[in-house]
């Protein structure tokens, strides 16, 4: 049944080839970053994922789950897509636990900033607010050499970001990562501070007014995106 679930995701999605799709990655991926694809709109993929989902819902949570690391396997970022849409949608089951088995794909399977971001919006996320707990094991990805671990301990909160949830370990998670050389980790925290700023923006100001000596402009511009034109202004001066 696993299997064969996977192959008709598969067909389907060779079947839906959109060309146009097919060579999007090159506008929103550095060279030599770009995911494997078919080339198959979002939304097609979005819909397709519901599909399944609602023959599989009543499958086991570790049967569904054995389906998502299949494939999260293949490295296509519409089979990525398509595993966060399963585990999203199985929210309500999760359990301390699951956090093992997210971390292994984080660590194994995610090589872009669409899987990254994908995978931890919404079900790491989620998970996050459920079991608060956790949020310690994000400071640890923080440490990482991995660039993936390092950008999902931030993009992983941006959705509770919003909504005014872990400001102090927002900005620890951004201490950790704040000298960091990658771009993509660089995006990834200050995409996090911007998140928090929509509920405190003048900590987020302050923070960032304190450290913008040797935060990178990348970074900052990101973290002071929603801010009004003084504030950016403000933060932007050298």
């Amino acid at each position: 049944m696993k299997t064969k679930i996977i192959k008709e995701i598969r067909q389907i999605l060779k079947d839906s080839v959109d060309e146009k799709t097919l060579n999007s990655p090159k506008r929103y991926f550095k060279e030599g970053e770009e995911p494997k694809v078919y080339g198959v709109r979002m939304g097609e993929i979005s819909k397709l994922g519901k599909l399944f989902y609602s023959q599989i819902k009543d499958m086991p949570k570790h049967e569904i789950f054995e389906i998502c690391e299949g494939l999260w396997k293949s490295a296509y970022l519409e089979e990525a897509v398509i595993a966060c849409i399963f585990t999203d949608a199985m929210h309500e089951q999760y359990e301390p636990s699951d956090f093992k088995v997210f971390e292994y794909w984080v660590q194994n399977y995610v090589n872009n900033w669409a899987d990254c971001d994908t995978l931890c919006n919404h079900t790491i996320g989620t998970f996050i607010m459920m079991y608060p707990k956790y949020i310690h094991e994000l400071k640890k990805w923080a440490k990482s050499p991995g660039r993936w671990e390092k950008r999902a301990s931030a993009v992983t909160l941006i959705i509770p970001a919003r909504k005014g949830m872990f400001l102090n370990d927002i900005f620890e998670i951004a201490d950790i990562l704040l000298m960091d050389k990658d771009d993509m980790v660089q995006k990834g925290y200050g995409w996090m501070l911007k998140a928090a700023s929509e509920a405190h923006r003048k900590e987020v100001f302050d923070y960032v007014i304190s450290r913008k000596a040797v935060m990178p402009r990348t970074a900052l511009r990101y973290a002071i995106e929603k801010m009004p034109p003084e504030l950016r202004a403000e933060a932007m001066k050298k």
